[in-house]
């Protein structure tokens, strides 16, 4: 069912990327797309989990507006990346020693994007709004599904998998390119908790009182091909 809506989402958005060229007044509004993949490194801030870092990798498509006689230009683009995040857990209750449980992240992107140009079109400032659907935290090694995470006496490594599906990032970055080639650098932060579904889901918390609280981020390292 979630690769469905995956797809789904994903038909829905490339319907929205065209190219095309338009005249305003007297100066010309270049359009075009592009293509872009890359790495990516991926983790969670929170205080309920010990969390590690993890990578994966970015693809997708981005709309270019070009306005030549301004400061800025802008884009929007959809992207679809797969990215892994490890979360602390112990294989017992009672157990002493510990060990990191891997997870996949897959989610989809829509972003808005301002490129303030600081040296022509070769160097741009990028900044913008970044809406995300994404799955649930899949855990890699079925056989740890009944892990106890670390800091709870009962919470197990499958309970924390159905996090909020929706959420609202900030982008900011730097493009540095020539001609139709650009390297794209990027951090993205997550405004709203992501471990919010959480918290409906009437867990077994002890001995922690606090609720899930957790916000994304992630660096993007990518490649882009204009058209």
């Amino acid at each position: 069912m979630q690769k469905k809506q995956f797809i789904l989402l994903v038909a829905i958005c490339i319907g929205f990327v065209t190219v095309s060229t338009a005249q305003h007044k007297r100066y010309a509004i270049k359009n075009g797309i592009g293509i872009m993949g890359g790495l990516t490194q991926y983790d969670i801030a929170t205080d309920n989990f010990t969390t590690k870092s993890g990578s994966g990798f970015i693809g997708g498509l981005v709309a270019t507006v070009n306005i030549p006689h301004k400061w800025y230009t802008v884009s929007y683009g959809l992207q679809l990346s797969q990215n892994t995040i490890e979360i602390e857990g112990r294989p017992t209750a009672s157990a002493t020693t510990s060990e990191m449980l891997e997870y996949d992240l897959m989610a989809v992107q829509l972003s808005f994007m301002l490129h303030v140009k600081v040296l022509s079109d070769n160097l741009t400032i990028d900044l913008g709004p970044q809406l995300q659907y994404n799955g649930k935290l899949d855990l890699k090694n079925s056989d740890q599904e009944a892990f106890f995470i670390n800091g709870y006496d009962v919470l197990l490594a499958d309970d924390i998998s159905e996090i909020s599906p929706f959420n609202v990032n900030g982008v900011v970055g730097a493009s540095l390119g020539l001609g139709n080639f650009r390297l794209r650098a990027s951090y993205s932060y997550g405004f709203t908790n992501v471990f919010n579904k959480l918290n409906d889901e009437n867990l077994i918390t002890t001995p922690a009182s606090e609720k899930f609280e957790g916000h994304q981020n992630m660096l993007v390292f990518a490649l882009m091909i204009t058209f």
